[in-house]
């Protein structure tokens, strides 16, 4: 396999420091693998972190910065950051009015963010609350996960938290707010290839030239089955009816449409039409969406479909504006 980095042994710092190098609005602790905001939001804000192994970009250190999040701590390919990184991207983040973490839920990140928040109770005075994102109905339990799996709904949880944080929520508010996006959002994935993980130098797993993964995670893992590859049309209604049928509430929701590396934004928007066909037969109002890569697996073809259940204030929180290098809004749909 073919990549563009220095070694396997370096491509996680090296591409922190370009991050760095090419966006003067943030800044490196390469001691601690962190990306945080070069210029601090105003003392008396919630802060908020998240982070996760590499190989997801542009999450999460993609979305430091203006109404989004504060600091971003990132662990080897694949691998949760360690606990005094995470202290360390906290503290970045701390303005004094306490500090949310966005934690993905498998195992390494989950564990190593409690551990974190214990290390701050008992050596810091930053207060620290948890929201830990659980959207994948793909699979109840799998690789590296007790229960569901963290994955598009990150993406969401993080803007719209942020910008509750930057109009003055306090931190028990912020929390509630991200809680209350993340149980409104389900999502689902596919691949069309596998992964490959650059120290590995191979493919993760053997995916027939003619076959789908159906209810993939973002590390590769195995989803629900495997079918043969069919249209767009067909293939976005096998991941649309298990998320309308667990879609909690009533009313609008955010399509997000994203793709996993290497699928072009063409495609992506082939699969956007085709939700928002489904959504019609439904009569589910679509009122905000987003298609990108957004929270990716490396150099994987495939896609995941996210829908988030709006309410007023989630929406104009998503609504409001941001400037991160991965996601930037001007306060328009």
């Amino acid at each position: 396999m073919k990549n563009l980095m220095n070694t396997p042994q370096t491509i996680v710092d090296d591409a922190l420091a370009g991050m760095a190098a090419v966006h003067p609005s943030l800044q490196l602790d390469a001691e601690h693998r962190v990306i945080h905001r070069a210029h601090p939001k105003k003392e008396g804000l919630v802060g908020i972190i998240s982070g996760g192994g590499s190989g997801h970009e542009p999450l999460h250190a993609g979305f430091v910065g203006e109404g989004v999040l504060d600091a971003a701590c990132s662990g080897e390919v694949f691998t949760s950051p360690v606990p005094d990184q995470i202290m360390a991207a906290a503290k970045h983040a701390d303005r004094g009015a306490g500090v949310l973490f966005i934690v993905k839920n498998y195992t390494g990140d989950v564990m190593n963010f409690e551990m974190a928040a214990e290390l701050a109770a008992a050596e810091s005075d930053i207060e620290i609350e948890t929201v830990v994102i659980a959207d994948d109905v793909a699979v109840e339990d799998s690789t590296f996960t007790a229960g569901r799996r963290g994955v598009g709904a990150t993406v969401l949880v993080e803007k719209i938290a942020g910008a509750a944080a930057e109009r003055g929520d306090s931190l028990q508010q912020v929390a509630e707010i991200a809680r209350r996006a993340a149980e409104a959002s389900r999502s689902m994935g596919m691949a069309l290839t596998s992964v490959t993980v650059p120290a590995n130098g191979k493919p993760s797993f053997d995916l027939p030239s003619d076959e789908v993964e159906i209810g993939i995670g973002i590390h590769g893992e195995p989803g629900r089955h495997r079918e043969k590859l069919t249209s767009a049309a067909e293939i976005t209604r096998t991941l649309m009816d298990p998320l309308l049928a667990e879609l909690p509430g009533e009313g609008g929701v955010l399509l997000f449409v994203n793709g996993m590396g290497a699928t072009p934004l063409l495609e992506l928007y082939v699969v956007a039409k085709e939700a928002a066909a489904v959504l019609g037969e439904a009569e589910i109002p679509l009122q905000r969406s987003l298609v990108g890569d957004y929270i990716t697996s490396l150099d994987m073809a495939g896609c995941s479909i996210t829908l988030l259940r709006l309410d007023d204030d989630l929406a104009d929180l998503w609504d409001a504006p941001a400037s991160t290098p991965g996601l930037t809004m001007g306060g328009s749909r």
